[in-house]
């Protein structure tokens, strides 16, 4: 199986400090692959430098057959790689149908652009029922479902999201989760970054757990869920 994404030895440095010390690893298309780990890891400067918003000090990534070097973050939207960042980042000012029009920016299909706004909404109702309210007057988890429609806009190869479960409420929390296994199911490839491992572990195909800049462990959700060191660690079990 050719992978989706291929990440080969990379290093990302901010100033003299390597945030990301040379770390590989593959998404494959179809599945869900979750990076886990505690703040300061360098999960979320992966993510930030596979879209092209931070450049690598060394290392490779290829997406699609084509390596990322100097492609420029708009260009990697273009290509079918979309990021739902950490914080969510909505315009708060614009309504909810505005932000997701934003999402397909680089679209100039408009049927298919009002189809993919429907389907959004089809996936989180509560955006539909409120479309043309201000998206700064949603609440935590709505901004986050607002988020993920927006990233899924582009209609992405691979979708990655960035703790998408910060600061929610757990029934909210649990929304976002069922979502995720929902696109999943749908045949959406999915890159997660989340610091709550026991749900993140609970959907991967295959997940990293990284230490300082480093993959420190790897293998399936089903048998880091079950690792007595990753348990102790993430999972707050003695």
């Amino acid at each position: 199986m050719t992978a989706l994404l291929k990440v080969e030895d990379l290093k990302v440095a901010y100033g003299k400090i390597e945030a990301v010390k040379g770390i590989s690893f593959e998404v494959n298309e179809g599945e869900i692959v979750c990076l886990v780990g505690t703040n300061g890891a360098g999960k979320t400067t992966t993510l930030r430098t596979l879209s092209g918003l931070l450049k690598p000090s060394g290392g490779s990534v290829t997406f699609d057959g084509n390596p990322l070097a100097n492609v420029p973050a708009h260009k990697i939207v273009a290509m079918k790689l979309a990021h739902s960042p950490e914080g969510r980042h909505i315009f708060p000012r614009l309504t909810i149908t505005e932000n997701l029009q934003l999402g397909a920016f680089l679209r100039t299909d408009k049927e298919g652009i009002e189809k993919d706004i429907q389907r959004a909404y089809d996936l989180f109702p509560i955006l539909g029922e409120r479309r043309k309210q201000a998206a700064g007057t949603l609440s935590g988890g709505e901004q986050q479902m607002l988020a993920m429609g927006r990233a899924l806009m582009c209609q992405p190869k691979l979708l990655m999201l960035d703790e998408p479960s910060m600061g929610l409420s757990p029934l909210m929390m649990q929304k976002i989760m069922a979502t995720i296994s929902e696109l999943k199911a749908t045949g959406t490839t999915i890159l997660l970054v989340e610091q709550n491992a026991q749900a993140a572990l609970s959907l991967a195909d295959r997940a990293h757990v990284m230490e300082i800049g480093k993959i420190v462990l790897s293998g399936t959700g089903q048998e880091l869920l079950h690792n007595e060191d990753v348990r102790k660690a993430y999972l707050g079990e003695d």
